[in-house]
This record gives structure tokens, sequence and C-alpha cells, in this order.
């Protein structure tokens, strides 16, 4: 078990500050002090990614604590290393500049230690685990099954799984691109691909069609040809997929990243220009996508679907010559000449490589609850609450969704639920302004407001009817609400913040 302390940094131009925070946080974690903005950003160019927690004085003289953020968030430090503003500034103005920039909470002089203690240790433990648990996840299979036959599996499994394929098939593309890139060495060294990164470009053509998780099943599994409507929606998949791949931030300069977004976006593009997303030709297309296409045809056209039977090893390869499924590179189609002997042969796969639904699930509870890593445990119970909320979401997607967290009192919607009430996205205490009144009306607040504070509300959620204002017309609705409490003084609870969704009645 890993046993090293969370390290925070407390910024403030005032040594008494900095002094009375010290005192009251360094019993749990260890202490790093900076007199000014500049002294912090030093500090974090060299340790930002062992700092916890950054505490940060609004106002300084030099740069203050938004210019950090600002600088925070353009060497995105933010992103891993979450921020609480210490301020005895009130303004609606920096509260909101703060927010926007990325700020994760308040505290306010004079200095409570119940509330600093309570705030910095609800931070760590929720949003930082909650915001590292994709990294977490994606670095221990990343880590453990690095250009492996397990991570070959795992996502044949999902495919299979999504999509009417075999599951063998993308373990096939992963062995054919191999196949053709070490054909290809021997003819050619223009494309600057080393030996040792052939294995890496393998592993990430496993991922080419990751997009099509997004795509209806309707349209995915279809027996019979697509029309041309369902099409471009089937087409969508290569973007959707290098979306994906482009979202995981903490991933983004890896090799293995890099080819498989190439891959994912790039895989249908033709030699002649007439493919898709974007339409590249000839040497424009990566080679590790043009490989990669070769590859896929080929087993997609030996493979049984169901909407053909599959064709013999001889006639794919005309097929492919012919250009009757694509246009390729001739080189590569000299590459596939040299091996197309091999290739019946080396698509005789251990079928125990394949993970089955148990053998999927028992890998899961292995990466969560293994005991190497006591931690590991309270970081999937944090997952699962954080699940439950999305679930939350989801189920409502189609009313105003919403969030709102006290001290500061700030009021969060989605994009499409502050479009539909005709509120920003992010509102700093809401309740003294007058747009909010002339949504929600003051009538019913009172006892809404009493309900939110009972601590003692079954599974801590409850449905109110009431009425809210939406383009100058009164309608009824229901707002469904889940709290989310701080019972570590079971006594005295506290309501941290609120989620729910407000459904309107028809």
């Amino acid at each position: 078990m890993n046993n090293e302390r969370a390290k925070i940094l407390i910024v403030d131009d005032d040594a008494m500050n900095r002094t009375v925070l010290s005192d009251l946080l360094c019993d749990e974690y260890d202490i790093i002090e900076a007199k000014d903005g500049d002294e912090a950003l030093q500090i974090l160019e060299n340790k930002a990614k062992e700092i916890t927690l950054v505490l940060l004085d609004m106002v300084m003289p030099g740069r203050d604590g938004i210019e950090v953020l600002r600088i925070m968030n353009e060497k995105e430090w933010i992103k891993g290393t979450p921020v609480v503003m210490i301020s005895a500034e009130t303004s609606c103005s920096q509260v909101s500049k703060a927010f926007s920039l990325g700020v994760t909470d308040f505290i306010y002089r004079p200095f409570d230690q119940m509330v600093v203690q309570h705030r910095v240790r609800n931070t760590i433990g929720l949003y930082v685990k909650q915001m590292q648990l994709s990294e977490l996840v994606t670095n221990k299979i990343y880590e453990r099954t690095r250009n492996s036959d397990m991570l070959i599996s795992i996502l044949s499994h999902i495919v299979e799984f999504r999509n009417g394929e075999s599951g063998l098939h993308v373990l096939h593309i992963n062995k054919i691109t191999d196949i053709l890139l070490r054909a290809l060495l021997k003819r050619t060294n223009k494309y600057n691909i080393k030996e040792d990164e052939i294995s890496t470009i393998a592993t990430a053509s496993s991922m080419h069609d990751i997009g099509k998780i997004s795509i209806p099943s309707e349209i995915l599994n279809k027996p019979g040809r697509l029309t041309p409507d369902e099409f471009e929606i089937m087409k969508q998949h290569s973007m959707n997929g290098a979306r994906m791949l482009e979202g995981m931030s903490f991933f983004k300069n890896e090799p293995l990243m890099k080819y498989a977004y190439d891959i994912c976006r790039w895989h249908h593009e033709r030699w002649d220009g007439r493919g898709y997303p974007d339409g590249l030709k000839e040497n424009e297309i990566p080679i590790s996508a043009q490989v990669v296409s070769i590859a896929d045809v080929y087993d997609a056209l030996t493979s049984e679907r169901c909407y053909k039977k599959a064709f013999s090893h001889e006639k794919a390869i005309e097929m492919i010559h012919n250009n009757e499924c694509g246009v390729f590179n001739p080189l590569l189609l000299e590459c596939l000449n040299d091996v197309a002997d091999r290739l019946p042969s080396e698509m005789n796969v251990d079928p125990l490589s394949k993970l089955n639904d148990a053998d999927f699930a028992k890998l899961a509870r292995f990466y969560f609850e293994n005991d190497e890593e006591d931690s590991d445990s309270t970081i999937f119970q944090k997952y699962t609450n954080e699940h439950k909320k999305s679930q939350f979401y989801a189920a409502f997607q189609k009313g105003i969704v919403f969030e709102y967290t006290y001290e500061p009192s700030v009021l969060k919607l989605t994009p499409k639920s502050a479009k539909l009430i005709g509120f920003p996205k992010t509102m700093v205490d809401p309740e003294k302004k007058n747009e909010f009144w002339d949504i929600f009306g003051r009538d019913k607040w009172e006892e809404f407001t009493k309900l939110l504070h009972d601590p003692q509300l079954n599974n801590d959620s409850f449905e109110f009817d009431t009425a809210i204002t939406v383009k100058g017309e009164k309608k009824p609705c229901k707002i469904r609400v889940q709290q989310n409490w701080n019972r570590l003084d079971p006594e005295y609870p506290q309501l941290i913040s609120i989620y729910g969704c407000i459904e309107l009645c028809s």
C-alpha cells in the first residue's frame, strides 16, 4: 500500500495566513508554502504532478490568484490539480471568474477550523479521485497489458458485445497489421517506421472501430444493405472513435494513442481520395491507417457476417487487387502478395484468448478490488456513487438538469437546460437575482428548502410538486432531488450540494 501523504500547496502573501492554514492541515498532509503567485507557479512547474491540492489566495501583490489560475489553465495543470480559493472577497463577478477558471471551492477568512479541514478533505477525497479515476483505470490496464494479448482480448470482447462481428475480428486485424508492417519494412524505409514500433501500431489497430459503440444497434447490426441515410450515420464511427481517444488527455502524447487516433479517424480513407471522413488521398493518409484498412477489408471478406457469407482467401485477395472494396497503396498491395500464403494459417487464433463474460467481470473486479492497494476499493466506491449520479441524470434527461452547491451558492445547469430556461450554465448566488425568482417564484420556495435541509429523508432524495415559469408561461412540474451530505459529524450533518431534475408535467 502507498502510504505517501497528500501534498498541499498554500499560496498566500500573508505569512500569518500561511501559518494558520499549515497548522490546521499539517497533521494530515505535507505542506508546501509559496509567498506569491510567481513562487507558486515555479513550484507547480517542477512539482505539479506531486501536488494534490492548491489553496490559493485571490488577492496578492504581483500575480494575483486569478492570474495564477489563468496560467494553470494554459499549462493544463488545473486538470489534475484542483484549486480551493482563499478569499475575503464575496463579489459575484470575482467568484464567477474563479469558477470559470476551474476553482473547485472557496474558503473564507477568518478561517474556521472545521470548515477548512472538511472542505480540504472532501475535495481531496472526492474531486481528485473522481477526476483521476479514468487515469487510474487506464493506467492499470495500460501498464499491465501493454502490447499484450490480454488488451487485445478485452477490446475484442467489447467489439463482440456491441457489434455483430465476431470477437476474433479485432484479433485478426492485430495479426494482419503486424504481418503487413513487417513486409513493408523489408521493401522500403520511406515511411520512417522502426521495427520496435510495429507492435505498438498493431495494438493501436485494435481500437480501429471503437467509435461503433456510438452507432445505433439497429443500423450497426442491420442484416440487409444500409440506406444512404443509414450509411451516413454509420460513417460517423470513424470520427466518433477519434474524438473518444482525443478526449483521453492523460495519454495524448503516448505513441499508442497517436497511432490509435490516426487509425480510428482515417482507416476508411482511400488511395484515390474518395474515402471518408476527410477525403485524404495517397500518402496524405497515415501509413498506419493504410495498413489497417487493408487488414480490415481482408478479414471482413473472409469472415461471415449477418449480411453475407465468407469469401475464400483466394477470392478476397482477388477482390482487393481489383479495387472492389476500396483503392489501396500499390506498394501495400505488393506487400499483401508477399504474405498472402501465410494469412490463412496465421488467422487460427487460440479460442482461449477470447474472454467470456465471467472472465471479463473477474478482470474488472481484480483491477478495483485487488488487496495490494486498499485505496482502490475506496475509489471504486466513489466511482459507484458518481455512477449513480450519472444514472440519475440520464433517467431524466428530458427535463431541466441542475446541480446546486453551497458556500458559495452556485447553480449549474446542463447546456440544454440552460438554453431551455434562458439561464447561464453557471449562476453564482442565484437567489439574489431577479431572473431566478421570475422562473421559480417565491410561493413554495420555503417549503422546498425546508425539505432540502431535512437529513432524515429516506435515501437522501425526494420529489416535490410545484410550478415554474418558462418563456412567460407558468407550468406545473415535479422536482426530483438527490442530496449530498457531509456526515463526518453524525449529529450535525452538513448539506454540501444537491443535484436533480425539473420534470415539466404535460
